[in-house]
C-alpha cells in the first residue's frame, strides 16, 4: 500500500505531466477554430500542388513576398492581413 508521501508525489507528477502536455502547443491542444483553419489551409495547399495553381498562398509564402517588397510590419501580420497589404484577394 502506498504511503501518503508517495500518493502526494504521484499527484504532483501527474499535474506536472498535464501542464507539460498543455505547454507543448501541438495541434491537438490548439483551439478547434485554429485546427479547422489550419486544416482548410493545408487542404488548399494540397489542392494547389495537385493542380499547379498559384492561389491561395500560405502565410509563409505571403511573408516571403512581403519581405521582397519590404512591407513594414509584416512580421506581426497574419495571413489575411498579408493578403490585404499585398493586394491579393482573400480566400481558400
Amino acid at each position: 500500500m502506498a504511503t501518503t508521501k508517495q500518493r502526494t508525489a504521484a499527484k504532483r507528477n501527474i499535474r506536472k505531466a498535464i501542464s507539460a502536455a498543455k505547454r507543448k502547443r501541438t495541434i491537438a491542444h490548439m483551439p478547434r477554430r485554429t485546427r479547422t483553419a489550419l486544416g482548410k489551409q493545408a487542404s488548399a495547399v494540397a489542392q494547389r500542388k495537385r493542380t499547379g495553381g498559384s492561389h491561395p498562398k500560405t502565410r509563409a509564402e505571403l511573408y516571403r513576398e512581403a519581405q521582397r517588397r519590404n512591407l513594414p510590419g509584416r512580421s506581426k501580420m497574419g495571413r489575411v492581413q498579408l493578403l490585404r497589404a499585398l493586394g491579393h484577394r482573400a480566400g481558400y
